[in-house]
């Protein structure tokens, strides 16, 4: 581990000492290569460390210069990350994120999701809905105007409202200097500081090019979360803006490509292993201040979401596998649901190989051996009453990962009854459905929901929390959850799309989908009002943890947990060891071809006899690669960067071993799986034959 001097730390940490910012959590000394950094306040030390491992410009190439290359990262729609390629606003990011947008404009006649695209010209590149890239403008620390002694006495109630008054308030200045910005207020370092960051949308994003399923997804829930891949996770997209000012503007069909301030540059280089990598994205969120009764609860949920989308994907894949058009309509929600369930096993075996609980207490003895020396933040943290705290909560903790994964987004009807029944209790009038047929299929949804709601039954066991329409399934369906569910669908109001529902008409409650939604909100309701009880004392202990930690530890650098904002990460290409076997750090065309061959009996290596004929005769090309940068969800889609910020991939996946790094950085096992930008080029050039794309990126 490559220390910072003190000395330097201590200059450059000064304007946090009110608070005891001196430190980076660990149960051990935090590896250089671990951090998610943000950019405008980035230490000149971290800075120092990135020069030694290969960074080779000066620092305000990352964030101040004219060509930072800041300025051609985007957060993807609000759930991956990209990078602009080209002065014509190209856009990549990885295929998983551009897979919704892919699906929503594939038919059964023109499956784009199968069968991939291409638009020859910019006449046909496609518009998508609720679709954006936002691109940074500043951030900037407000936490001495938000952290004022009348804050410090209110409830979570009262701080969430304060903290978005003052969100408008600022957005509304920032908005009468430029229409077409906004701003976020959001805590760090779990409440212990806000940082103000402004952006600027841009909602016209088309779909230019992507390549089919086979290669995008290739190695499906076989290989997902691990090591050697080969998937060629990309998709393209442009950003068009207003022709008058080149800004931010709805989609029309007079708009023009955006031409960019920067974009990035791509590399044919490549890397060697030890070679310096940098990522840039908007990874989600990470909890690695969390305590060890947080990382208990974390796992007691983690266990349940496995096993409730396990039950979920069993009954989807079914029926996609029995039609084509019910596989497109469903392609995109079952990578959704099994990604994470996945992930919920990987994290649990994680935490159990290290030993992280038991990692994370000892560190607590050692936080509280060093409060009764010291006396610091003596009578604000005690581990005793977190521990009731939590052991308060874990019950209900329990139930409503059970109702999460029961009744949100799900289903259709579950979706629509939820709504109702909020329309009811917020006073609402009125309510109409839109057609959304094309989204959903009536038979693969009746089955999921009456599948789910035996689960849940089965599963909760606590009265209190079973909704009252499961006496009506007893009474009036004799126990059958597939007639309960038939007759929803066939029966309800709710499903009548176009159809106008009075809200506050009384027969509508009559209707047993509406019974349903008040049945599954009561519950949600009860579950909110049990959490209120102990969540503000929760939280405030896990804030006063994260700061004494970071005061007892104050000779290490430091950064914030993941929040869905810009940060850094570097590292180096690096392969890993485990039980004396080494990865190695790349794959190569070969070892893909040998997976290819397997498809007849392994269905996610099947592809197109098209793409064995072209990965056969490509010789040793490099496909994927692994580096030390930390990473987590929503960093799907970063840039990759060597030491001169040119492009060498994109980051798509971590490997199995470090599933527990959203709460414990692992620098010997925790790897960023990225996709070789030779690739990409590889694929748009000889399966695309995207000649415009290739010459606008390399700028012929």
């Amino acid at each position: 581990m490559k220390r910072i001097l003190l000395s330097v730390l201590w200059a450059l940490l000064a304007p946090l000492a009110p608070l005891g910012l001196f430190a980076l959590f660990a149960p051990t000394p935090a590896h250089a290569d671990e951090g998610m950094w943000t950019l405008y306040n980035l230490p000149q030390a971290v800075y120092e460390t990135m020069k030694q491992e290969g960074y080779q410009l000066p620092y305000d190439k990352l964030y101040q210069a004219d060509d930072a290359i800041m300025k051609a990262v985007v957060n993807f729609s609000g759930y991956c990350s990209g990078v602009v390629v080209s002065p014509d606003g190209l856009v990549f990011t990885n295929h998983h994120c551009g897979f919704e947008a892919i699906r929503s404009h594939s038919t059964v006649e023109h499956d784009y999701m199968l069968n991939g695209f291409y638009a020859k010209t910019q006449e046909e590149e496609l518009p998508n809905e609720n679709m954006f890239v936002a691109f940074m403008v500043e951030q900037k620390d407000v936490t001495d105007q938000v952290l004022t002694p009348a804050f410090e006495q209110m409830n979570s109630k009262e701080r969430a409202h304060f903290l978005d008054s003052i969100e408008n308030a600022w957005s509304k200045d920032v908005k009468a200097k430029d229409s077409t910005l906004r701003l976020e207020l959001k805590p760090f370092y779990e409440g212990n500081r806000y940082f103000a960051t402004t952006y600027r949308d841009f909602r016209d994003l088309r779909l230019v090019f992507a390549i089919p399923k086979s290669m995008g997804k290739f190695g499906g829930e076989t290989d997902n979360w691990m090591w050697p891949r080969q998937t060629c996770d990309f998709s393209v997209f442009r950003i068009y803006a207003d022709p008058k000012t080149n800004g931010p503007a709805n989609y029309s069909k007079d708009n023009v490509p955006y031409h960019p301030e920067h974009w990035a540059r791509v590399s044919a280089d490549g890397y060697q292993e030890g070679s310096f990598s940098m990522t840039m994205g908007y990874p989600g969120s990470t909890s690695r201040y969390l305590s060890s009764y947080g990382i208990e609860e974390r796992y007691a949920e983690n266990a349940i979401r496995a096993q409730v989308r396990g039950v979920k994907q069993e009954v989807m894949k079914r029926h996609m596998d029995a039609s084509e058009a019910v596989r497109i309509k469903y392609d995109s929600k079952y990578a959704q649901s099994s990604n994470y369930w996945k992930n919920s096993i990987g994290m649990n075996k994680c935490i159990d190989s290290i030993g992280l609980i038991q990692q994370k207490q000892r560190f607590e003895q050692q936080l509280q051996q060093w409060i009764d020396s010291t006396g610091h933040f003596q009578g604000k943290l005690n581990f005793g009453q977190m521990a009731s705290y939590y052991r308060q909560r874990l019950h209900l903790s329990k139930v409503q990962m059970n109702w999460v994964e029961t009744f949100r987004r799900t289903d259709e009807l579950s979706a629509r009854a939820l709504r109702v029944a909020r329309g009811m209790q917020n006073g609402q009038k009125h309510l109409t459905f839109d057609d959304n047929s094309a989204t959903f299929d009536v038979a693969t949804d009746r089955e999921i929901l009456a599948t789910l709601l035996r689960n849940y039954r089965q599963k909760v066991t606590d009265a209190k929390y079973l909704p009252a329409f499961y006496q009506t399934i007893d009474t009036r369906f004799g126990g059958d959850y597939q007639k309960y569910a038939d007759y929803l669908y066939a029966k309800s109001r709710l499903m009548k799309s176009g159809k106008r529902l009075n809200l506050q008409k009384k027969g509508l409650q009559k209707d047993l989908g509406v019974q349903f939604g008040q049945g599954i909100y009561q519950i949600s309701e009860a579950l909110r009002e049990g959490f209120v009880k102990v969540r503000d004392s929760i939280d405030e202990q896990e804030r006063v943890l994260c700061a004494a930690k970071l005061r007892m530890e104050e000779d290490l650098p430091h950064y914030s947990d993941a929040n869905f904002t810009m940060r850094l990460s570097y590292g180096q290409v690096r392969e890993y060891n485990l039980g004396g076997r080494p990865s190695g750090y790349k794959t190569t065309a070969p070892s893909m071809v040998e997976k290819m061959k397997k498809g007849d009996s392994i269905e996610d290596y099947k592809v197109e006899p098209e793409m064995l004929s072209l990965l056969s005769n490509a010789g040793e090309m490099p496909l994927c690669f692994l580096t030390t940068n930390d990473i987590t969800g929503g960093n799907s889609g970063s840039p990759m960067f060597d030491g001169q910020n040119r492009l060498i991939g994109l980051a798509f996946d971590g490997n199995w071993d470090s599933l527990s790094s959203d709460i414990f950085f692992d620098s010997q096992l925790a790897r960023c799986i990225g996709v070789d930008i030779r690739y990409v080029l590889f694929m748009m050039d000889r399966w695309g034959h995207a000649d415009r794309l290739l010459k606008e990126i390399h700028g012929r």
